[in-house]
């Protein structure tokens, strides 16, 4: 099992900025890679930005391409999310991304693991 933990959370007004921390712990190796992904109460879960441990790529979606940044020390993944927006108000989990999976880094049934998850709040 991999167990995944976030911290980092909070609120901030817009156009301030935050870090998101992901420890992986646990059977690491069953792992190619960490996503951070958002919910909002009724709608779903959606991809933020994502980071493959094999070759260090990146991933992001459109609405943070600029803002927000991933990267990896070890098993320690970080968000760094900044000029946030009111719109980037939601839970963020971060998750771990399957070995011999045949989606891709965007695709959620990709990712086996999943963080319990931590609140960013923006306000105006």
């Amino acid at each position: 099992q991999v167990q995944l933990g976030e911290s980092g959370g909070g609120m901030v007004q817009a156009g301030g900025s935050l870090r998101l921390s992901c420890s992986a712990s646990g059977r690491t190796s069953n792992i190619n890679g960490v996503g951070w992904w958002r919910q909002v109460p009724g709608k779903e879960r959606e991809f933020v930005a994502a980071i493959s441990w094999m070759t260090g790529a990146t991933y992001y979606a459109d609405s943070v391409k600029g803002r927000f940044s991933i990267s990896r020390d070890n098993t320690m993944v970080v968000l760094q999310m900044n000029s946030l927006k009111l719109d980037d108000t939601a839970v963020y989990y971060c998750s771990g991304r399957r070995k011999f999976t045949g989606g891709d880094f965007y695709t959620k049934s990709s990712y086996g693991w999943w963080g319990q998850g931590t609140q960013v709040t923006v306000s105006s």
